[in-house]
């Protein structure tokens, strides 16, 4: 029999209930774990500062609203520039767009930050330019966004990743890059949602017995008009049902399905 006179009793799925002094001291000793992950953090970030890097063409065009532009063009006059490659399904329609790199592209909604600090930032797709511009509208993005269709690696290429240039005067070299997780620095979401007790809610993660089991990795990307995580034909890329004129659909629109 349970009662609820014990203020202390155990909650099914849910964190043991302590005093003040007692969580302050096991809040303390993870402290101690999180400040040796910062300063490894720190470490790694040095080292990523002492990587070589490749010199190519950066008078390679790509194309945004004004056209076709050299690759040069996206550092705005500054030094250095972060972008990311947003994977594209051609001649789909809106909602059957990527929503994983949705996830990151909306997480980077502006730049002014990075700006700030003298970098400049810009979305690569390969997707033809009528497309993508017409999705960037709809999407309400204000950061520029290029059509690198038939370039070369490591402007086009493999798309979902971020990767990071530098320029010296007219000489373009790429320094970094990084896909998968390695994306999820940008994606701030997912790192509030790791200090909560639930964490993401994704069945992956290691939790205590009885949390809830959790769903798969991108079980949030998407979901239906309701909010519901759904991968079926009426779902979105869950940014999108902020956008205006956003309705339930009968298809993802996929290759091989389209409208």
């Amino acid at each position: 029999m349970t009662t609820n006179s014990d203020p202390a009793a155990a909650l099914p799925g849910r964190p043991p209930v302590v005093d003040l002094a007692t969580w302050q001291a096991a809040r303390d000793e993870l402290l101690v774990r999180e400040k040796a992950y910062t300063r490894e953090g720190d470490a790694v970030a040095a080292a990523r500062r002492r990587l070589p890097m490749v010199e190519f063409d950066g008078t390679v065009e790509v194309v945004g609203s004004d056209g076709p532009v050299p690759f040069l063009n996206l550092f705005e006059g500054r030094d250095e520039l972060v972008v990311y490659q947003h994977m594209w399904y051609d001649g789909a329609p809106h909602q059957g767009q990527c929503e994983g790199c949705t996830t990151t592209a909306w997480h980077l909604k502006d730049a002014v930050y990075l700006n700030a600090r003298g970098v400049s930032f810009a979305v690569l797709t390969t997707g033809r330019w009528d497309e993508v511009a017409s999705y960037v509208e709809f999407m309400g993005y204000t950061q520029p966004w290029y059509s690198v269709r038939d370039v070369a690696p490591p402007v086009g290429g493999s798309m979902g990743y971020l990767s990071c240039f530098l320029r010296d005067g007219d000489r373009v070299f790429l320094t970094y890059s990084t896909t998968g997780r390695g994306n999820e620095r940008v994606n701030g979401s997912l790192g509030l949602l790791d200090m909560t007790p639930y964490g993401r809610g994704e069945a992956w993660e290691d939790k205590p017995e009885g949390w809830p089991e959790g769903g798969s990795p991108s079980w949030s990307w998407r979901s239906d008009a309701a909010g519901n995580a759904d991968w079926g034909p009426t779902s979105r890329p869950v940014p999108q049902w902020t956008r205006p004129g956003a309705t339930p659909v009968e298809t993802l629109g996929r290759s091989g399905h389209h409208h």
